[in-house]
């Protein structure tokens, strides 16, 4: 990480990551981390773009086969080398990427004018992470084990069996961390992309003529030619650009040149190399289409390219699963989901993270996804919607940040993001027929996370507002106590609040019930930044208010875990030290109850309820020692 965290920051100093000794193996690793999930597409796209274009029982002609592969080499091209590996690479949020970051860098640039939409864009594409997420495990260790099938097709009924046990194992294992084994990651994907290049040299010998296809003369010829049919065929050749979303959502791994020179030197030219080859072989040989991937290969190759098939997917799976952690915790951080439990799985790299709850809600969808569908082409009919409209997401916060972060003019930043925004909804248009034949998952998904983030975002501003109204003034509050002081007890007190101008609860409660003060009392505030990261000179802020009250404000980026301890060594570092072992943390603890007059629907507010409930509580989530903490609860009406 600490080499990824230096590349990244090169890339944006603008100083030069070539001459960085560790490129090599920083491209290495984005092999693994970056391109597993686009790497797998392969294995489905061409065969499923082929049916939807000539049905089953017919044999493409020359012209369908042509068209097919120079839609998916221009998709390739448009998507991810010019929109995301080219453009979006350069849209970092202090070196991450990612639709939150996005979100983040759009609403710094509009300075708070007009950016509730920009947070619901936000929102709509994390959620349809979280439904890509679910599909890409199920389809792509799906269509490895249907390899078996080729040489053997008795296998054919332990195809799903199979495919369970390699999820639960999969899943099973995040709590371990992935560190032991990732650094395997990069070789073997880097030796996949090979496989795969060399395959479809050998097969691209078979019908050199299909190398016109590089000509979008043909893409366009197939649109126009082939009608209905030509838009339908449009949401499967969408197959060979999923996984590019991952591409920008990762760059704070390895930084912008690593990952442009492991697309451009390798992963581009693997995958059109080996569309190339499939598309050759099914026109030489028209009864490989139901497995154009396998059968490039000699018989006697069969079963390794299998094993490593999986292994490959195995990784993609892997990243995607890392990733919907990492966005769950930036959710978190941005006051878009409520607490849940973090472990670290390496004591030397932050970035391995495993979340509980999140790895088996996920497992839970996938296993129902893949019982519930079967195979990797029903599969196929979900796959699609979730992911182009997570695109199309991107480029409209993309119109933002280079309009109003890098101040271009207007019908400059109109020209660079329109023509990514007329594919992108045009993909979305495409994967929208296939909603009835399974695409309504992923909808009914990514609406209900979206339905959940804006609840839990409505119902704390809801009640952050009436915390506001009904709160008292600290400076009042302090300026009394120092008038007319209480029984004042040996020690440090620790109060918690959201709001760092109001007297906290907790407080208020303990002035109210036992009578005291301590010696000395800080008022303490965790503030998320829409930021990754926050440096040392910026982390806490204090305020003496009077002789025996200190306001102190910590604040955290949000890729960072908000940790108290980490707070108290940065006011140590300020000049404000005390004795833990003396300390006494105060927290109140809610207990909500709905209302009709809240500003949401009862069901909304019941929602809001469970999710609360559900929360983790905050002497975890903000590593407090346990031992040194008082809750006082008190019931909330919403």
């Amino acid at each position: 990480m600490t080499a990824s965290r230096e590349a990244a920051d090169n890339g944006q100093n603008g100083t030069s990551e070539a001459k960085h000794p560790g490129l090599p193996l920083l491209v290495l690793g984005s092999f693994g981390v970056i391109y597993g999930d686009i790497g797998t597409s392969p294995l489905y796209a061409i065969r499923e773009a082929t049916a939807a274009a000539v049905g089953e029982n017919v044999a493409p002609d020359w012209a369908t086969m042509v068209g097919i592969l120079s839609l998916m080499l221009w998709a390739l091209t448009i998507v991810v080398s010019l929109k995301y590996v080219t453009l979006l690479l350069r849209a970092d949020n202090n070196g991450e990427g990612g639709t939150l970051s996005l979100m983040a860098l759009a609403q710094r640039g509009l300075r708070g004018r007009r950016s509730h939409w920009v947070v619901v864009l936000g929102i709509v594409g994390a959620a349809l992470f979280y439904a890509d997420a679910t599909i890409t495990p199920a389809i792509s260790v799906l269509a490895a084990v249907e390899g078996l099938t080729v040489s053997a097709p008795r296998l054919e009924t332990l195809v799903v069996p199979i495919t369970l046990v390699i999820l639960v194992a999969l899943f099973a294992l995040q709590r371990t961390g992935t560190g032991r084994v990732s650094s395997l990651f990069g070789p073997i994907t880097a030796l996949w992309f090979l496989v795969m290049a060399v395959a479809g040299v050998f097969g691209i010998l078979r019908e050199p003529s299909v190398l016109l296809a590089i000509n979008p003369y043909y893409a366009v010829s197939f649109l126009i030619s082939h009608k209905l049919v030509g838009f339908i065929t449009l949401g499967a050749v969408f197959l060979a650009v999923t996984g590019s979303e991952a591409i920008y959502a990762d760059l704070g791994h390895f930084g912008r040149r690593p990952i442009q020179v492991g697309w451009f030197s390798v992963v581009f030219p693997a995958l059109s190399l080996n569309y190339a080859g499939q598309t050759a072989l099914i026109l030489t040989e028209p009864s490989t289409r139901e497995s154009p991937f396998f059968l490039l290969y000699p018989e006697w190759a069969l079963i390794p390219v299998v094993g490593l098939a999986t292994a490959a997917t195995i990784i993609a799976s892997q990243a995607v699963i890392s990733g919907a952690y990492s966005v769950t915790r930036q959710a978190i951080q941005l006051g878009l989901l409520p607490r849940m439990r973090v472990l670290f799985t390496s004591e030397t790299t932050t970035g391995q993270i495993y979340m509980p709850r999140v790895n088996w809600l996920l497992f839970s969808a996938v296993v129902m996804l893949t019982v519930f569908f079967g195979s990797s082409s029903n599969l196929a009919s979900a796959y699609g919607i979730a992911v182009a409209s997570t695109m199309a997401v991107d480029s409209l916060l993309a119109f933002v940040v280079v309009r109003h972060c890098w101040h271009w003019r207007l019908w400059l930043a109109v020209m660079a993001i329109a023509p990514f925004l007329f594919v992108d909804l045009s993909f979305v248009a495409a994967n929208s027929l296939k909603i009835l034949s399974g695409g309504w998952v992923p909808i009914l998904f990514g609406g209900f996370l979206v339905l959940t983030m804006l609840t839990w975002r409505k119902g704390t501003a809801i009640l952050a507002e009436k915390a506001r109204r009904q709160e008292i003034s600290l400076q009042d509050l302090v300026k009394r106590l120092d008038a007319k002081p209480p029984h004042r007890v040996p020690g440090t007190a620790i109060f918690l609040t959201g709001d760092p101008e109001g007297a906290p609860s907790s407080l208020l409660h303990n002035l109210k019930h036992n009578k005291i003060i301590h010696e000395r009392n800080i008022i303490l505030t965790i503030r998320t930044e829409p930021t990754p990261r926050v440096s040392g000179a910026d982390r806490v802020t204090i305020e003496e208010l009077s002789p025996t009250f200190q306001r102190v404000i910590v604040t955290f980026g949000y890729m960072e875990t908000p940790n108290i301890l980490k707070g108290i060594a940065a006011c140590r570092k300020e000049g404000l030290a005390f004795d833990i072992m003396a300390t006494s943390f105060f927290l109140s603890r809610r207990s909500l109850k709905a209302s009709p007059h809240s500003g949401m629907p009862v069901w909304q507010d019941k929602l809001f309820i469970a999710l609360a409930g559900s929360a983790d509580s905050a002497t975890g989530y903000f590593h407090i020692p346990a031992e040194r903490v008082v809750e006082i609860g008190a019931q909330v009406t919403i």
